[in-house]
C-alpha cells in the first residue's frame, strides 16, 4: 500500500513490515494539520505488523508548521494540541513494535513523534531539540512527559527551557536513542527481524543504503 504524494508521506507494506516514510516537497517533513490527521487515520487502519517511521537523509521532521501555528486562536490552538496528542497516542499504542529511524534534524513535534515510538535508532548526523522556548512556545503533544520519562525530569526541563540542540552521541548517552547506525532504517529492520521474528520478514528485502 502506498499513499498519494500529497499526503506528505508514503506507506509500504512488504515482507511483514510497514515502512512509513515522511516526504514533503521541501524535504522538511513538517507536521501540518493535514499531515497529522492523515497520519493518525492511517495508523488506525494498518495491520498490527512492525512499523518503521523515517524521513530523509537530512530531515526526520522539523515538527509543526510555524506558519500554521502563528495563525491559531486559543480554541484552534487547543484543537491542534489535541490532534497532535491523538497522533502520538496512536503511535505509542500501536499493537506492534514501532521504530523511529532518524537521520538529520529531528526537532519539535518531530521529536515528539520519535519519542512516541517504542524504539529510536539515529544516524551519526542526527540532531535533536525542542526549540519552542526560543520562540515562546511549548509543545502540547506530550513530549514533555515522554522526554522526562526517558532522560529524567531535570534534564528534560533543561532541554526544553534552554532550547538546546544536541547530536546523536549525547542523545545515546542520555538514553533518548537506543542505538546509532549509519543506516538507521536498515538497523531497525535488522532488530525487528532478530527480536520479533516478523512472519516472512527478510531484512535484506529493504532497499540498501537508505539512512
Amino acid at each position: 500500500m502506498k499513499h498519494l504524494p500529497d499526503s506528505g508521506f508514503t506507506v509500504e507494506s512488504k515482507s511483514g513490515i510497514h515502512l512509513l516514510t515522511l516526504a514533503s516537497p521541501d524535504n522538511l517533513n513538517r507536521l501540518t494539520r493535514k499531515r497529522v490527521l492523515t497520519l493518525t487515520a492511517t495508523l488506525l487502519h494498518l495491520l498490527p505488523q512492525p512499523l518503521i517511521i523515517s524521513g530523509n537523509s537530512q530531515f526526520f521532521s522539523v515538527g509543526a508548521d510555524l506558519h500554521e501555528i502563528e495563525k491559531l486562536t486559543g480554541p484552534d490552538a487547543y484543537e491542534f494540541s489535541m490532534m497532535g496528542q491523538t497522533l502520538m497516542h496512536a503511535v505509542e499504542q500501536f499493537p506492534a513494535p514501532v521504530y523511529a529511524a532518524m537521520a538529520g534534524h529531528c526537532m519539535g513535534g518531530g521529536l515528539d513523534l520519535a519519542l512516541a515510538c517504542h524504539h529510536r535508532i539515529a544516524s551519526p548526523n542526527a540532531m535533536f531539540g525542542h526549540r519552542g522556548a526560543a520562540l515562546g512556545l511549548l509543545t502540547g503533544w506530550g513530549g514533555t512527559q515522554r522526554l522526562s520519562r526517558l532522560v529524567g525530569k531535570a534534564k528534560a526541563l533543561e532541554l526544553f527551557v534552554t532550547a538546546e540542540t544536541f547530536s546523536a552521541e549525547p542523545a545515546l548517552q542520555l538514553g533518548l536513542v537506543d542505538a546509532i547506525a549509519d543506516h538507521p532504517k536498515g538497523e531497525a529492520a535488522r532488530l525487528i527481524a532478530a527480536r520479533f521474528a516478523a512472519p516472512g520478514f527478510i531484512a535484506s528485502s529493504l532497499p540498501a543504503g537508505i539512512p
